[in-house]
């Protein structure tokens, strides 16, 4: 550890790995409803444990950026973190409203908790993804002015590079983009339109510049590679994302009520948004090949190459399958859909946390050359079980979504939503499966944190 403010990144880290624990908890326990349907009802019934899935992984990923922002900006600023104590004073403030928020969500009825959260004064509540009472809405804009303050002031003071001026432009914009989940218009097809700009611009826009910035800090630390190489990579990448990104927000306006071009635009961008995470791969891969040290942590390089991957065949592939206008059609809102989401969601940014991680957590914990063998031998067969399980999981719900489609939608003999559900139980099964498989892969990764060290 180079310098001592990167300190406030391990409590980041940390609080992000038992978020992500809690996530796929309540992910299982979805995925036993979707076999089991009165399972845990009516004490969580499954549009809470919905709610808290969802809102635990996009709290767990900003604990993880944050906490990737504070250890990589003063090595790359080559300066002290502007205030170490914002740091850790936010991470605080961003804890208790997080855990208040869910604990909410569990044991307030939705209802209750709108008014006693003053939504009557600013509506903000009922939206898919925005779920969180407005106080915890402030909170979040008030954590992340105070992260995006604190990383443009380390930058402003230290050196300037490539990485942290993509990282810094994500994080203006996830700041800025977030202002939309304030705004719900009364007329529902503005409302979709503008509940887009957050929800689609976060995730396959300004994400990806903070996980394009992250991916390339930790290549070049553990390559050794020429910064200039992976500067210009970076660039393509960027550039290509933007371009990509924004205009692929078209492509959840096909049929909503917005104009008739948004299916050209939407279609057109959507063929293109594979591209920048190919171009990933290529990267990845050829500053390994091409790599100028032999570093001691090579479970951090490997974490790197299947972000690359896996964001490729979850928010390319994935993504790809069932974007185009005519496609989206038939397959919008079905389980085609969650497979493309677990996978993107997993691949790109859940991934990008592990990698950062695996990086940096021996650093902080006095292992500047990396964990022992041991232990990367320990997190290897996390990195497989957890992959294995999504990509299991992934092609479960493909499955199902193809029979959702061919029973409700294209086939000769249409069939009602419970109908169509009964017919595919069996997959669900399998799907339940994976994702145990998923859990149990945490929990080995978990263990390799407590491998002891090889004696000399």
């Amino acid at each position: 550890m180079k310098y001592s403010s990167q300190a406030v990144a391990k409590p980041y880290f940390i609080f992000a790995l038992i978020l992500l624990a809690g996530e796929l908890l309540f992910g299982i326990l979805m995925g036993i409803q979707y076999v089991y349907g009165d399972f845990l009802f009516p004490l969580i019934p499954f549009n809470v444990l919905r709610m808290v899935h969802v809102n635990l992984l996009i709290v767990l990923l900003l604990f993880g950026f944050m906490g990737a922002t504070y250890y990589l900006v003063p090595e790359e600023a080559e300066h002290e973190l502007w205030s170490p104590k914002l740091a850790i004073i936010t991470f605080w403030v961003f804890v208790v409203a997080g855990v208040l928020t869910i604990l909410g969500y569990l044991f307030v009825p939705y209802a209750e908790l709108t008014k006693l959260t003053f939504n009557n004064i600013l509506p903000t509540m009922g939206r898919e993804f925005l779920e969180q009472p407005l106080p915890t809405k402030v909170g979040i804009v008030i954590v992340v002015l105070s992260y995006v303050l604190n990383t443009a002031m380390t930058v402003i003071k230290g050196r300037k590079t490539v990485i942290t001026t993509v990282l810094l432009t994500g994080l203006i914009g996830l700041a800025v983009f977030f202002l939309f989940s304030f705004y719900v218009p009364d007329n529902l097809i503005e409302d979709k339109f503008f509940w887009w700009f957050t929800v689609h611009l976060w995730v396959e826009a300004v994400w990806e510049l903070i996980l394009g910035a992250i991916l390339a800090f930790v290549v070049l630390k553990v390559t050794g590679v020429d910064r200039e190489h992976i500067d210009k990579w970076l660039y393509l990448i960027i550039a290509m994302t933007m371009v990509s990104g924004i205009l692929g927000t078209g492509h959840h306006f096909f049929y909503m009520g917005a104009p008739e071009y948004w299916l050209w635009i939407g279609s057109i961008s959507s063929a293109v948004e594979p591209l920048p995470f190919f171009l990933m791969i290529l990267f990845v891969f050829t500053m390994s090949k091409e790599r100028k040290i032999q570093h001691d942590n090579e479970i951090a390089l490997t974490w790197a190459k299947g972000t690359a991957v896996i964001s490729f065949l979850g928010a390319g592939v994935w993504g790809f399958m069932h974007t185009l206008a005519p496609v989206d059609m038939y397959t919008h809102g079905t389980q085609l859909t969650a497979a493309h989401g677990h996978l993107s969601f997993y691949g790109a940014y859940v991934m990008i946390v592990f990698t950062v991680i695996s990086y940096a957590m021996p650093i902080l914990r006095g292992r500047p050359h990396g964990n022992c063998k041991a232990a990367q031998k320990r997190e290897l067969i996390a990195f497989w079980m957890m992959n294995i399980g999504m990509v299991g999981l992934t092609l479960a719900l493909t499955v199902a979504g193809i029979m959702q489609i061919m029973d409700q939608r294209v086939g000769t003999h249409l069939v009602g939503f419970m109908e169509s559900q009964a017919s595919i139980s069996s997959v669900y099964f399998v799907r339940l499966g994976f994702g145990l498989l998923v859990f149990a892969g945490l929990l080995v990764y978990f263990s390799s944190f407590f491998v002891k060290e090889d004696k000399k």
